[in-house]
């Protein structure tokens, strides 16, 4: 499970502190799936890179899985980074040198296995792409992009799925086409989803919504 306990984030400035998250406690479980929702600029970020492992909370811990990354070392939090977190940007973030089948195997090349290659093509065959296997980013529409980008997300079969903006770059189609393979492949995977959104339609679709407004986390309707 991920739980977050008193999760505090602040940031000095020549003003005094600015508290950007301020005492944030959740208990989530495999399966569970969450949207939060908020203003530019009231932290919805900072909160999913803290969960990530990318940023480090004031106060408070965030544990996986029973486990604490802020306890680990360098390459301790890398290998856990790369096998419990997958990361689903609104920026695809694909290598424009690589194709499809390269670009979703990246997160394997630190602790690669024989059967890498199939997995990944399993999955792009999921996401819909496999006759863009060989394709370069370039190649391919912005809605294929971001299709390659939730299947490399999802390579190592991560128990925690972070979502900023996943749609917020794509076309009413091509929206409805990623959120729904986002939702299929989580529920199907079991993973638990965190996604920050500034979409009302997207964030209908989930079953528990938050909004973020002065540091403070509220669940609502």
């Amino acid at each position: 499970m991920l739980e977050i306990s008193h999760l505090s984030k602040k940031y000095e400035t020549p003003r005094g502190a600015l508290s950007i998250l301020d005492d944030v406690s959740m208990t989530l479980n495999p399966g569970d799936a969450i949207a939060v929702m908020g203003p530019s600029g009231s932290g919805k970020s900072t909160f999913l890179y803290i969960l990530g492992a990318l940023d480090i909370p004031t106060s408070g811990a965030v544990t996986l899985d029973g486990k604490n990354p802020a306890q680990m070392n360098e390459t301790e939090l890398a290998a856990f980074r790369n096998k419990q977190i997958g990361f689903l940007f609104q920026d695809h973030c694909l290598l424009p040198q690589l194709s499809v089948l390269e670009n979703v195997l990246i997160p394997t090349l630190i602790a690669p296995s024989k059967d890498d290659e199939a997995r990944a093509r399993g999955l792009i065959a999921q996401v819909g792409l496999s006759e863009r296997t060989d394709h370069r980013p370039a190649e391919l529409s912005g809605g294929e992009r971001q299709r390659a980008a939730l299947a490399r997300a999802l390579i190592r079969d991560p128990l925690l799925l972070l979502c900023d903006e996943p749609t917020g770059n794509l076309d009413h189609d091509s929206t409805q086409a990623v959120a729904d393979l986002l939702f299929e492949l989580q529920k199907k995977r079991q993973s638990i989803m965190v996604t920050v959104t500034h979409s009302a339609e997207l964030a209908a679709r989930f079953p528990r919504r938050f909004n973020l407004r002065d540091g403070k986390l509220v669940e609502g309707k």
